[in-house]
């Protein structure tokens, strides 16, 4: 008997011992292959499901973290003058900014970062600082700097610092026109002048693309593109950059000579109305824009109100001979010299005597143009000086200009018309000035100035052709021998203009400071230009006439006049005056060199008033008068 098989249980008795539970190994394996096939297979299954069904939760969840749609950045269209020569372009460049998540995480860099740039370490760091929850902040003041600049930071390797490409905005020509075109600002937007006036023409339209970036904040894939950028349209502007310089230069050394402290020009084409130049003094570099000296930021031609002086008076001689009741021929005895107005003297410079209606304009009279506004009713005056645009904008469209102040009949007091008459009494720009004196020489017909070039503007007939070429031969008395504007003479050209210089308003009456004028047109048989320049403040010391528009700005127009005549090709229409005054000069040389003069021409040259006198029935003297 086998007694293994018997074990002894607690109670004493013996018990058989139970079998060992018998396994199938093979059943076993396959029930722990077959669940792990299971697992592989629901975990393949939520894998395709995320991937490929239904991954749209996960990958926006991933594209929230890497990928970004960034800007392209498009470039402002250029401006360039009426031959094509840029005046504004914009130049590719480069912006520093910064991930301060990244940036804040090595402050141990940041002083190496901050020699770098030229910023306080003190400022930086609190920059950063106030913004380490952001991923993007620029580095201050390192906005659209050279692309060299950006380089020689980048090369640190600091981390968290990077650059992008954008434009800046640069003017070739600085200075000389910055009034006209203005400037952008930091995001390229237009602020002042053309920049401003055509901003929607001239700016461009950013593109947008997809890019996946890093953790560090580095593009490493550009995965589609948005839309493209598309640049700006170029503008075409009216102003001719050889007058243009040209009208600066001499009015820089107007303003030099005669001590004043400011000073505008404007150059009008009369038979189109574009501008063809305008230059003002104080100015500034649009290149490097400050908030200090605003005030030379200014366009004064367009902004600028001024009591026109003796410049009115042409006007208002025309407005006598429309109306009829004076002609060419026509006499006024200004004895002895002023004539009352209230409580106050009209006043000419001297006794003029008796003078016929060119004589009012030869000698600048105010008694005689008294005289003749006393036989206007008022509301014709007035509606006649409206009509040459005074006190409304010239509708050139430039941001800011002035519409000047012609106040209504009813708000005239006793005086008012009698000192309009001579320039006193309403205020206008430059601007409009030039733009009244295109009017004379465009036969009387009005257009829209303008500054861009072959826009046709809104044109009016304003005065009869008769009556304004009548005005503007009398003009030409002016600038002859007797005239009051005989400096702004060119030889070769007949010019019509007239000088004049008004007392500058203070304090509820005058002060003895003065603006000096002088407007004109060139050449008289066809007009082809009308200019204006004004003076402010020249210096007085001197006495006499020396500050006067016939002295002061006369000669500015006719240096701006006579390189535009010859730049633009304009044929003289004074040729008699020329040769003989070539003629002289050849004699002269000869004297000097001990031989005999060189025969005179064939053609016998007329002496410039006797020209005039056969053109005119008239007294042949040129430019209106200053008021003195």
């Amino acid at each position: 008997m086998n007694f293994r098989k018997f074990i002894k249980a607690g109670d004493g008795h013996a018990k058989k011992p139970r079998k060992r539970a018998q396994f199938d190994l093979r059943l076993r394996l396959m029930l722990v292959g077959g669940a792990l096939g299971l697992g592989a297979v629901a975990l393949v299954g939520r894998a395709v499901d995320l991937q490929l069904i239904d991954n749209a939760f996960y990958q926006q969840k991933a594209d929230a973290r890497f990928r970004r749609e960034v800007p392209i950045p498009a470039s402002r269209g250029m401006i360039t003058d009426r031959n094509g020569e840029p005046l504004a372009i914009s130049s590719p460049v480069e912006s520093l900014w910064a991930n301060p998540q990244e940036l804040s995480k090595h402050p141990d860099r940041l002083p190496e970062l901050a020699q770098a740039t030229g910023l306080p370490l003190e400022e930086l760091s609190r920059a950063v600082s106030q913004r380490a929850d952001k991923e993007f902040m620029y580095i201050p003041r390192h906005r659209r700097i050279s692309p060299v600049a950006a380089k020689r930071v980048l090369d640190l390797g600091v981390p968290g610092v990077f650059s992008q490409r954008e434009y800046r905005r640069f003017y070739p020509q600085g200075e000389a026109v910055s009034h006209v075109l203005g400037f952008t600002n930091i995001d390229d937007n237009g602020q002042e002048g053309v920049e401003l006036a055509f901003d929607e023409w001239l700016a461009g339209v950013p593109g947008a693309q997809n890019v996946i970036r890093d953790r560090h904040g580095r593009i490493v894939e550009h995965v589609s593109l948005v839309r493209a950028a598309e640049p700006g349209k170029d503008l075409v502007l009216s102003i001719d950059r050889r007058i243009q310089f040209l009208a600066h230069r001499e009015l820089r050394r107007a303003l030099e000579e005669t001590g004043a402290s400011a000073g505008s020009i404007v150059v009008l084409e009369v038979a189109t109305g574009e501008v063809l130049a305008m230059a003002n003094l104080p100015t500034y570099n649009n290149n490097r824009v400050t908030g200090e000296n605003r005030d030379a930021h200014r366009n004064r031609a367009l902004t600028d109100l001024l009591e026109p002086g003796s410049t009115m008076k042409p006007i208002t001689v025309a407005a006598g001979l429309e109306k009829g009741v004076i002609s060419p021929t026509s006499t006024f005895n200004t004895s002895p010299g002023w004539i009352p107005n209230g409580r106050f003297r009209t006043s000419d410079f001297r006794n003029y005597g008796v003078l016929d209606t060119t004589g009012i304009l030869t000698k600048s009279s105010n008694v005689g143009s008294a005289m003749i506004v006393h036989k206007l009713e008022n509301q014709y005056f007035y509606d006649f000086v409206r009509g040459f645009g005074y006190g409304q904008s010239t509708g050139s469209g430039f941001p800011g200009e002035a519409a000047g102040l012609f106040p209504d009949p009813s708000r005239w007091s006793g005086t008012s018309k009698q000192g309009m008459s001579y320039g006193y009494g309403l205020s206008v720009t430059p601007m409009q000035i030039a733009h009244a004196y295109a009017t004379l020489g465009n036969h009387g017909r009005s257009i829209t100035p303008t500054f861009v070039k072959g826009h046709v503007g809104e044109s009016r007939q304003v005065v009869s052709a008769a009556v304004a070429d009548e005005v503007v031969r009398m003009m030409q008395t002016v600038t002859e021998p007797g005239g009051t504007g005989t400096r702004a003479a060119i030889l070769g050209y007949h010019v019509a203009g007239k000088s004049g210089t008004a007392r500058k308003a203070s304090g509820g009456g005058y002060a003895r400071r003065y603006l000096a004028f002088f407007a004109g047109l060139v050449p008289v048989e066809n007009p082809r230009f009308a200019m204006a320049v004004v003076i402010d403040d020249p210096d007085t010391s001197k006495g006499g006439s020396t500050y006067g528009g016939g002295y002061v700005s006369a000669p500015v127009f006719q240096r701006v006049m006579d390189g535009a005549l010859r730049l633009m090709d304009v044929p003289p229409d004074d040729i008699d005056t020329w040769l003989a005054a070539q003629a002289t000069a050849d004699a002269k040389r000869a004297r000097e060199q001990g031989r005999a003069a060189p025969a005179m021409p064939a053609v016998a040259p007329a002496a410039p008033v006797a020209a005039s006198t056969q053109r005119t029935p008239v007294a042949a003297t040129h430019v209106a008068g200053v008021q003195r």
